[in-house]
Parts: C-alpha cells; structure tokens; sequence
C-alpha cells in the first residue's frame, strides 16, 4: 500500500499512538528470527540492514543486547519522540530478544538529547539497563557505541572486528535502533502479515521521519510523522504543510543522506526509489531547502560541521574533512575560483574508502549530492551571483 500517510499527532500511528492490546509472546529464537525474516523488518537507524540476519549473526552465543537512541544526527528527533511518547514499545523489543537469545546483558543507550526518564519507568522491573552517554555524531556507530558502554572514549573502532563478533565484555554484541526495536515489539504481537499490511512488498512497513526545514515558515508542522514506505515525498511535505513553491530540494537521510530535487518529489520513499538520487530512507530524516537558503553555504556549514565531528583515527577524518570544508566555505563565495569545482572533485576521490569507518564516505556522499543536485548554482556562484536572494 502506497500514498498513505500515518499522521503521528492524530493518534492513529502504530508506534507513538495507543499501548498494544495483546501481551507481548515469549519466544524462542528461531522461531523469532523466522518471525522478523517473514515480516521483512530491516534497521531504522541508517544502513538499513535486514533484522533477521543481525539477529542470526548472535544466535546461540549468549550476547549482550544493546538499544541504540544515541540520536547524533543532528536533524533527526524521532528517538527523543518514540522514548517520551512509547518507552514501552523499546523497552518490550529490548525484553523479547533478551529472552528469545538468551542474552547476558540487555542495555539501553540514551545520547544526550534524548531524555531518558520514561525509558527508566517504563524499565523498571524488567532486565533492561539505561544508560545516559555522551553524545556526537559518530557516538551511535555500532562500535562506538560498544566503546562508550565499556568506559572507552566514543570512537568507531576496527571495521575488521565486527561487534557481533566481540563487543561489550568481550560479548557478541546485537546492537538495534530504538525505532527497530519497537516495530520488533509490534511484529512479535501482530504477526508478518500486519507488518506488511503497509509499506511496499520489497519494502515494507512504516518508518518515523523527522521533518524539518532550512527556513522554519517553509515547514508550517516541523516534527515527527509516522510514514508507510512508499509513500511519495511530495504526501510528507503536504503532511507537514510544507509550501511546496519555496522548495529547492530535500535532504533525505540526514548529514549522511543525498538531496532529492525539487523537481522530483513524487518520488516514493523506499530504498530501491531513492537509490536512483543517491539516497535511502536511512534515519528517517526530510530536511527541506528553502529557496531563500544558498545550498552551497549550507553544504560548507555541513561539512564544517562533520569535518569536528571525526573520529581524528586516520588521514581522512584529520586532514581531509577540514580541508573538504574549507574548500565548499571559499565555492560558497560568488566569485569563486573555478578550479575549487575541480577542488572539490579531486577530495571526494582522496576520501571515498580511505577512511577507518564509513564518516568520510557519508561526508563525500552529502558533498557530491549537493554538487550533482545544484550544479546550477554552482555556475551562478562563479558568475559572480547567487540565486538565494537571502544571501
């Protein structure tokens, strides 16, 4: 089913809407694991991984099970939303794999700007840990993440030790986004079938999209909306009463993500569709460019942004990022040097796969989407003009 929107403040939303009416089931783990490879559930959290095979990967090992609401994208809210409006739900995931796997510890990760104090009541009494962390944008990296639980400082770490080899006390480690973990609670309730009553049959199910944008009267309603994948963007924007005319593009999938032109929101919002721009639904974020805002000097504040945000463990993040900044602030500037285009190439290059984690290559993709999305603009800037009449 396509083109239906799943209005969160009307009440009628599966995850942040009315407490589930059936118990949660015990069960084992195979059978849940069937359960959630029927049900088509993949990650909430930004790489989109099936759920099944990540349960599977840490079955029969006894591992220690982590909630992820470490929220670092800067423009996503929908885990601080989902813990103050539905704990329960990712309390009840955290729980059923707890049981299901046999799990030595079962955690809940709280970044900074997710409060935390509904996830404890709805906790008590239950085997489920809260933790407050440090926050950051690469603070909810799987491996950071297991960093920052065992009191090391919250950076990726080795991409060739996978933390559902070793992670958390040595542990197999499983580690779910907070909205995963609450779709998880539904699917074990409702069953398969329920699950992909909504969504495409490719991709299925619904996801929490964080709406916001560059010039707040664009966006009327900013907030959390509750949205079947594949739906059409252009249904989220009007769902947020966004002025369509004042579009320039849209961000999905946050700092990380790609930009989808103005001229192309009838996209669907599924994996295979947004593939095309370079994009994926990812964390659920849909961040609207205002035609008032220059894209090439939000594109240099990203990046400055992202460029401190770095883990400083290799070539890429310490010297390449800044310098990547650097180069988009000067081709911000109209008037700009045409070999700053090349500039700009020429880094995305040295940067893709270098990195020790994936934050050069989610950088590279947002700077590259920017360049391909508005290289019209990028000519007006090294005409000497801008097309943001704000700037």
């Amino acid at each position: 089913m396509t083109g239906l929107l799943v209005d969160a403040p009307a009440g009628n939303s599966r995850l942040l809407g009315r407490a589930p009416d059936l118990p949660l089931p015990h069960l084992g783990a195979q059978a849940l694991i069937a359960l959630v490879e029927q049900a088509g559930l993949t990650g909430r959290g930004g790489a989109g991984f099936p759920t099944a095979r990540k349960l599977a990967s840490v079955a029969g090992r006894s591992p220690v099970v982590v909630g992820n609401a470490m929220e670092g994208e800067p423009l996503s809210t929908k885990d601080a939303v989902l813990l103050s409006r539905a704990p329960g739900l990712v309390v009840d995931g955290l729980s059923l794999l707890g049981v299901a796997l046999g799990a030595q510890r079962v955690l809940l990760a709280t970044g900074p700007e997710v409060p935390s104090g509904a996830a404890r009541e709805a906790a008590r009494g239950s085997r489920v840990e809260v933790l407050d962390l440090a926050g950051g944008f690469v603070a909810g990296q799987e491996s950071a993440l297991v960093n920052q639980v065992t009191g090391r400082a919250g950076v990726p770490s080795d991409p060739l030790v996978p933390v559902y080899h070793r992670g958390v006390g040595g542990r197999p480690t499983l580690v779910l986004n907070a909205e995963s973990l609450a779709h998880l609670a539904l699917v074990a309730r409702y069953g398969a079938a329920w699950f992909r009553s909504l969504g495409t049959p490719s991709d299925p199910g619904t996801f929490l999209a964080s709406v916001s944008g560059s010039v707040p009267r664009t966006v009327d309603r900013p907030g959390v909306l509750e949205v079947p994948r594949g739906t059409p963007l252009r249904a989220v924007l009007s769902a947020a009463r966004t002025d369509l005319d004042r579009v320039a593009g849209v961000l999905v999938g946050g700092y990380h993500g790609a930009w989808v032109p103005a001229a192309r929101l009838d996209v669907l919002l599924t994996t295979s569709d947004l593939a095309r721009f370079g994009a994926s639904p990812g964390a659920g974020v849909v961040h609207v460019l205002d035609r008032d805002t220059c894209p090439l000097a939000l594109a240099a504040s990203v990046a400055g942004y992202l460029a401190g945000q770095g883990a400083r463990q290799c070539g890429p993040c310490v010297n390449g990022l800044p310098r990547m900044a650097e180069t988009l602030r000067r081709l911000s500037v109209p008037g700009a040097d045409p070999a700053l285009v090349g500039e700009v190439a020429r880094l995305q290059g040295l940067l893709h796969g270098r990195g020790a984690c994936a934050h050069p290559d989610g950088t590279v993709r947002f700077v590259a989407s920017t360049m391909r999305a508005f290289a019209d603009h990028v000519e007006t800037h090294l005409d000497g003009a801008c097309d943001a009449p704000a700037r």
